[in-house]
């Protein structure tokens, strides 16, 4: 197996140093393995979709009751993640990484999948930066202020969000066929970085993203299984944490633990993907319409209703159930904005603790104390897992309430302009963005395009009974793009990639059928270079 490059890219020797024979016949070992089983899970997503969108109830599944009512556990925790009271998470670039390690966080989850647009040269200089932060050998000096980062003594300890089990990697092939992103990604951390983690008292760590089934959840036990005999380390070394971030997923949270129960350690809210779901899911149906994001806070029922479910399930079985992130960045010369925001932080971290949740998420440094603080202050140890929340009682009625609220023009309008906005700098290789004082990532763009698209396809009315039409979103994104114009220049405008983003979210918004991913359809458009496709 080979690899494609190109002269835009990284310099030689950073592929050189990642993209190694050893290196790139181990993923092509996990490729032969599970890609064919990935595009099979793929199909049978597609399978229950259709039934789910031709009126099929979502629920728990019949054939694995004896799971979630069986006694049993995952496996211990290794000692360095009974704490995870604070994590903070970010992109592979390696100045993030180093701010990330020294942010004062109990764990960085650098990210491949959500904030990470992968370009080629992002997805290999990430895995660079990552076997250096490994060695403690990362260091970065800014080229514009000349200002050098470094590592600290006191440091994070160390989680990777591979790509989804949907996502490509169209620059490496074997056997003539594209392989899943996220056999690369984890592939390649766990050749580089596994026995050295070991041998510093850590280990290989992941994130899983979008999980859907309990299947889903096998095939990567059964990865990490092939990972560990291949590398000769033993059997439950490699540790995961799996998002809840699909509407599908929180039907089968005992099941996926179960599956990965000798890998496992918790199960986290991914709370904006998961809002994005449940749009996904149930897109054909006119009763599920949601109101403008901003109503949909963590204390919509269904939204409660998943959360203290989570906890329950995650106490029972000796699992960690981590809280959702806060993407609040600080705003420059604005004391009173900056109170304000830290402020929903504390009591967004407030309502978690207090429900039982063992930690939560952050996106910038500065958000670390206010966190830690307001689980301080109510709780005490590591972590939560004695508290079994055997008092949450939640059904399939409770996890489908549709949020109550209403759609604003100033919501359709915001959707349009953070998506676009978004999209542009995702095209340009950027995948976290700071918009109107959030850091935003995929997920953001995911609920914005798809709530215009749910408001078009249901003909939703906003509260002047005007209807939500693709003529009226189309002069929407108009006037928009002179507001976008206006905030970050003219001449930005036309000198980035606003055209592509523009077109790209009016297709997604407005297309017959909702999209699957948004990245599906904008990854061609990622890089402009004619590539070397990989060949085995």
């Amino acid at each position: 197996m080979n690899a494609a490059r190109s002269p835009h890219d990284a310099p030689a020797d950073s592929f050189d140093e990642i993209l190694t024979r050893g290196a790139l016949d181990f993923v092509a070992r996990l490729a032969r393995g599970f890609a064919p089983r990935i595009r099979s899970l793929l199909a049978e997503r597609e399978v229950r979709y259709r039934a789910w969108r031709s009126g099929e109830p979502l629920r728990f599944r019949d054939d694995t009751t004896a799971i979630r009512d069986g006694d049993w556990r995952i496996l211990p925790i290794p000692t360095d993640l009974t704490r995870r009271i604070v994590e903070i998470t970010g992109p592979v670039d390696r100045k993030m990484i180093i701010n990330a390690l020294n942010s004062g966080a109990d764990v960085f989850m650098a990210d491949f999948e959500d904030a990470t647009a992968p370009t080629w040269r992002n997805v290999v200089q990430g895995q660079r930066n990552l076997r250096d932060a490994v060695r403690r050998a990362i260091a970065y000096a800014d080229p514009a202020t000349g200002k050098r980062y470094a590592l600290g003594d006191v440091l994070a300890t160390l989680l990777v969000r591979p790509r989804g089990l949907h996502l490509p990697e169209t620059h490496v092939t074997v056997d003539g066929a594209i392989i899943p992103g996220c056999l690369f990604d984890a592939g390649m951390y766990l050749y580089h970085n596994a026995q050295a983690l070991i041998e510093r008292g850590t280990g290989p760590y992941f994130y899983l993203p979008k999980l859907e089934s309990a299947e889903e959840a096998a095939l990567w036990n059964d990865v990490f299984v092939a990972a560990e005999d291949a590398l000769e380390i033993a059997r439950g070394t490699i540790k995961a944490t799996v998002l809840i971030e699909t509407l599908p997923a929180v039907f089968q949270m005992h099941e996926i633990l179960h599956a990965l129960r000798e890998h496992a350690v918790g199960l986290n809210c991914g709370r904006w993907d998961y809002i994005f779901s449940f749009i996904k899911t149930r897109s054909e149906d006119p009763a599920a319409v949601l109101p403008d994001r901003s109503q949909v806070t963590m204390m919509q029922p269904c939204m409660r209703a998943y959360t203290q479910l989570l906890i329950r399930t995650c106490h029972r079985r000796g699992a960690f159930a981590m809280g959702g992130m806060a993407a609040q960045i600080p705003v420059k010369n604005d004391p009173a904005a900056n109170a304000a925001a830290e402020e929903k932080v504390r009591a967004d971290k407030t309502r978690e603790v207090l429900d039982g949740h063992d930690g939560t998420w952050v996106a910038h440094p500065a958000l670390v104390p206010v966190a830690r603080d307001a689980f301080r202050a109510h709780m005490t140890g590591d972590n939560q897992l004695g508290r079994s929340r055997d008092d949450v009682n939640v059904g399939a009625e409770e996890l489908l309430q549709t949020p109550g609220g209403t759609v604003t023009e100033e919501g359709l309008r915001l959707n349009i302009r953070v998506a676009i906005q978004y999209l542009e700098a995702w095209l340009r290789g950027s995948g976290a963005v700071p918009l109107y004082g959030m850091m935003e990532d995929a997920a953001t763009a995911e609920i914005s395009r798809a709530q215009v698209w749910q408001w078009i396809h249901h003909r939703v009315k906003l509260a002047d009974s005007t209807v939500i039409t693709r003529d009226l979103v189309v002069a929407l994104v108009e006037s928009e793009m002179t507001r976008i114009a206006s905030e970050v220049g003219a001449a930005r405008v036309r000198e980035g990639r606003f055209a592509d983003a523009r077109a790209l979210f009016l297709r997604t918004a407005t297309a017959p059928t909702i999209e699957e991913f948004l990245t599906l359809p904008a990854y061609p458009m990622l890089e402009h270079e004619a590539q070397t496709v990989a060949v085995a």
